[in-house]
């Protein structure tokens, strides 16, 4: 989401006349788009702000903005403690960088930080999404409000928003004429999108199902998910859409039904491995990626193997998993932290594992032909880069320019812990996909 809203941020400050630069030293305005999801994201807005205050040290200094959940969660803490910020603008308000941009040679200190995402969307929606890459990004929902113990987001976000389908198909109508041929609907809970307008609902099972008239849209994606809004309708879509890919990112975060409550998760580990069987039955193709907090408080080691178990049992393709970062503001914050040590050893255990899951699951496609979207050629390199329908990175050989943005076959070749290496294949024949 953060590389959509930069992107965003770009198409705003580009109607009031400033092109990007790859030269640091000519920017009049910098913009540092931050996540609050882990501690470090904070610091290094401070460290990335000493470099540029170094670089123009004796030059006139850039007009700079701190925007997203740093600067929702840090606003007047943030101006106080570094003077040089001009201005800090939260993710609900991005309506307020026009006049940002107009006016930011009076050099004002600004703090928008206020929650109004409907005027937000109002005035996005007035500005075409510039974004010309084959796989992009759509937000159609944002907010949160499950209030998981550990996460930031209701209070850097706000409560669940929904976008109109109607300006959510119009963009993407614009992306595809843009070039784009893969999009991913994005929401900190997308599955949880749910918009009523006269009496009538549309949910993410309905979009996908709009996004399928699309033409010359190729794939379409949706992250990141919470387990109890995998609801019958959405499941069914992974056998009757046409383009939805059969891969699902959905966080578990612990195996342990004891961790999964601390944490207020609000399901059961029962009732996770459920949601992957039903779709499993709809789509026995599907594959499956997940987060995992290891080393939460009061976490005992039966609680962490319940987690290993459980990723025997799913067995993920790609999974992102971190030791416990207490964020401040939320309830785990208060609860005791496990030794530094025990909790460096689960992840080593919990990566391991995944890790060697992954690569049986590459060395399994050694042989066999995966149709791939082809995103790009590679910098420095005759290879070109694409995605196979459980997005695995496919680096293909001898391809061509008039390849990017279409379906090839791909008979894969060899492999590493995350890509896998192919030719195409240049016949009608599907062979098996990936």
């Amino acid at each position: 989401m953060n590389e959509y809203d930069s992107n965003r941020i770009y198409d705003l400050a580009s109607k009031k006349g400033f092109e990007k630069t790859n030269n640091f030293e000519e920017t009049d305005c910098y913009v540092l788009n931050t996540c609050h999801i882990r501690e470090k994201s904070t610091e290094k807005v401070y460290s990335d702000i000493g470099r540029l205050k170094k670089n123009f040290l004796n030059k006139k200094k850039p007009y700079v903005l701190v925007t997203g959940c740093v600067a929702q969660a840090e606003n007047e803490v943030m101006l106080k403690r570094e003077p040089y910020i001009d201005a800090v603008v939260g993710p609900q308000s991005y309506q307020e960088l026009s006049q940002i941009f107009s006016s930011f040679e009076k050099r004002k200190k600004n703090n928008f930080t206020d929650f109004d995402v409907v005027k937000k969307f109002d005035t996005l929606n007035k500005i075409k999404n510039s974004i010309s890459k084959v796989s992009s990004f759509v937000t159609i929902q944002e907010g949160c409000d499950k209030f998981c113990s550990f996460c930031v987001v209701p209070y850097t976000r706000g409560q669940e928003f929904s976008r109109n389908p109607k300006d959510i198909i119009r963009e993407a109508k614009e992306l595809v004429k843009n070039g784009v041929r893969e999009i991913t609907l994005l929401g900190q809970n997308v599955n949880a999108y749910n918009f009523t307008e006269n009496k009538k609902k549309s949910r993410l099972s309905d979009l996908i199902f709009e996004l399928d008239e699309i033409r010359n849209l190729k794939r379409v994606r949706y992250t990141t998910s919470h387990p109890n809004d995998m609801t019958k309708d959405l499941i069914d879509c992974y056998k009757y859409s046409k383009k939805l890919m059969p891969f699902l990112h959905l966080p578990v975060q612990s195996g342990s039904n004891i961790i999964l409550k601390k944490m207020n998760r609000r399901h059961t580990r029962e009732e996770y491995l459920d949601v992957i069987q039903n779709l499993m039955e709809v789509n026995p193709k599907m594959s499956f990626s997940s987060d995992f907090i290891v080393g939460y408080p009061e976490e005992t080691s039966r609680d962490f193997d319940e987690t290993i178990s459980l990723i025997n049992e799913v067995k993920f393709i790609n999974s992102y998993s971190f030791i416990f970062s207490p964020r401040p503001g939320t309830p785990a914050a208060k609860m005791k932290i496990l030794n530094k040590k025990i909790q460096q050893k689960r992840l080593i255990i919990l990566q391991d594992l995944l890790e060697k899951i992954k690569n049986y699951k590459n060395k399994n496609e050694v042989g066999k032909i995966n149709e791939v979207l082809v995103e790009n050629k590679m910098k420095n390199q005759n290879n070109y880069f694409s995605r196979n329908k459980s997005s695995t990175p496919v680096i293909i050989e001898e391809a061509s320019e008039t390849d990017v943005g279409k379906l090839v076959n791909v008979k894969i070749k060899k492999y590493n812990r995350n890509s896998l290496f192919g030719t195409v294949i240049r016949s009608n024949k599907v062979g098996e996909a990936a």
